[in-house]
């Protein structure tokens, strides 16, 4: 079983405000707001789109995350570089991290176990 889809987009931010406007004048609403500089918008079905704000000496990023149906069934193919297998998150998820031949990293969301 491989992955289904992009489940969501992480970016990192120097100026929430700003991030925020901008995202929400591209047509995505605000879903969750944590109050603390960090929020989970949404266009229509597509992606969530998760942006951190981050202090002003850090260099913003940028990480997808992929979804995986079911974490358990997941097997992975001997040509993909497991960093960390799948593990619980505090947001609800469990997580896998990989690194695709050119060194980026990549997440892989799957629901939590019922």
């Amino acid at each position: 079983m491989g992955t289904e889809a992009i489940e969501a987009v992480f970016l990192e931010t120097r100026n929430w405000g700003k991030a925020a406007k901008f995202f929400q004048a591209l047509g995505y609403e605000m879903e969750m707001s944590a109050g603390d500089g960090s929020g989970v918008f949404r266009n229509g079905e597509g992606p969530y789109l998760v942006v951190v704000e981050i202090p002003e000496d850090r260099e913003p990023g940028v990480q997808i995350a992929l979804k995986v149906p079911d974490a358990d069934a997941f097997r992975a193919d001997p040509a993909i570089d497991v960093v960390t297998p799948f593990q619980d998150t505090h947001y609800g998820t469990r997580e896998m991290t990989v690194r695709d031949p050119d060194g980026r990293l990549w997440s892989l969301q799957a629901p939590t176990k019922s």
